[in-house]
């Protein structure tokens, strides 16, 4: 959210709110400011070079904004409209999707992937058990991520200091050429089809489909295609208008062209150590560029959901979206950990211990986590553009949760106060 003024007429305010314009009081501006200022005295001294917040109740959206710097060439500041790749958290766009496909009468969560490709994929160690829909988005396919996935699936953008920026570390995977750039179709027949170039028997773990939880960045990739197949339509722009457009996520897209290039932020290796531009092949799985504004929006809608107030499911099938899919049985090792985006899963949305829900990503040079709280009614967002600094990058992380967690409580009562 952008600086507020100390003048009157700051009593009356529109809030970021994509679907509703409400009227707050003077005191739950100052608040935002305040937690503004506080934020702001953290990004100074913070091991990442900028980052982004966003903030929700289960009814509006309490405050969003952006800290420190975009790009150190231009001394260009982190805002509430800077563009970055959100990683992992895009998975959560992958069972909206394909909800509102079921919703059209597309396809079917527990119709077969081979229903719907023009390729063989199954597990060639239990070739009579069908992959579905389900396996998919709630990682029980037996679809694991091979070194042939992790090593070709980021290109870069441009052949710009090209042979340097190939050899930049970034294990387990590793920057690409452009001229490597292929359809998602190719990239996963080719991993994943019998006749595949790359194939290998050990994209497929020793697990039977539907039996136990691996989480597979391929293997969601694999739903958006299916969701292509059956909808006759790229998953970029049906997602484009089922999702982005409907939530006026408008600085948002799959690619470089869909966004406003100028506001993107490179990314980090620390702070003085940009990385070289980057998308993913694979994009469905990580590759959503969008801004702390749309994420607020995206993060409001989904909260509604929960509760029964979505605009982009129906009631039906966000309680689908939002049911843990899984038990104890599905789990060799299960995280305890109530931060743990992997107790259990619904439609790709990630479930703590403590029932609280939410997406972990991360990619070279950004860390974002989108996280709900049930009993709070609490939504929150946050994204880096630096790598994580293992000394002192959880403590920032925790010195700013610590602010959106009080100003939480302090937003969410004078919005209340105000209705």
């Amino acid at each position: 959210m952008k600086k507020l003024f100390s003048l009157v007429v700051i009593s009356f305010i529109v809030t970021s709110c994509s679907t509703t314009k409400s009227l707050h009081s003077r005191e739950f501006v100052q608040t935002q400011q305040e937690l503004t200022d506080k934020l702001t005295q953290i990004s100074k001294t913070a091991s990442f070079n900028g980052f982004g917040v966003a903030l929700v109740n289960d009814k509006e959206v309490l405050y969003q904004n952006g800290f420190g710097i975009s790009n150190i060439k231009t001394s260009a500041k982190y805002t509430e409209n800077t563009v970055q790749n959100i990683a992992s958290v895009s998975k959560t766009v992958i069972g909206l999707a394909v909800l509102k496909a079921q919703e059209l009468g597309k396809l079917n969560l527990d119709d077969t992937v081979s229903k719907y490709l023009s390729f063989n994929v199954f597990n060639p160690k239990f070739p009579e058990v069908p992959i579905t829909i389900r396996h998919l988005v709630t990682h029980t396919s037996s679809i694991v991520d091979t070194e042939e996935y992790l090593t070709r699936n980021v290109v870069l953008r441009d052949t710009v200091n090209l042979a340097n920026n190939l050899n930049i570390d970034i294990s387990p995977t590793k920057f690409n050429p452009p001229s490597t750039k292929i359809p998602l179709k190719d990239f996963l027949k080719y991993l994943l089809d019998t006749g595949g170039e790359w194939y290998s028997k050990e994209a497929f773990s020793k697990k039977k489909p539907g039996s136990t939880y691996e989480y597979s960045n391929v293997g969601t990739s694999l739903a958006a295609l299916v969701l292509e197949k059956a909808v006759g339509t790229t998953y970029g722009k049906f997602t484009t208008q089922y999702i982005l457009r409907p939530l006026k996520m408008n600085s948002s897209g799959w690619s470089f062209d869909a966004i406003d290039f100028s506001n993107y932020s490179p990314t980090y290796q620390d702070k003085q150590t940009s990385y070289p531009y980057y998308s993913l092949i694979g994009y469905p799985d990580g590759g959503l560029l969008t801004t702390s504004s749309d994420m607020s929006k995206y993060t409001l809608e989904l909260i509604k959901g929960y509760y029964g107030n979505g605009t982009l499911l129906s009631e039906q099938s966000y309680r689908e979206y939002f049911t843990p899919q899984l038990t104890a049985e599905n789990f060799i090792n299960r995280s305890s950990s109530e931060c743990s985006d992997e107790y259990n899963i619904g439609i790709t949305m990630g479930f703590g211990s403590t029932g609280n829900f939410g997406h972990t990503g991360g990619d070279p040079g950004m860390f974002s986590v989108i996280w709900f709280f049930r009993d709070k009614r609490m939504g929150r967002y946050f994204i880096v553009n630096t790598d994580w600094d293992s000394k002192s990058s959880g403590k920032d992380q925790k010195a700013i949760y610590d602010l959106l967690d009080e100003y939480y409580m302090k937003l969410d009562s004078l919005s209340k106060a105000t209705k």
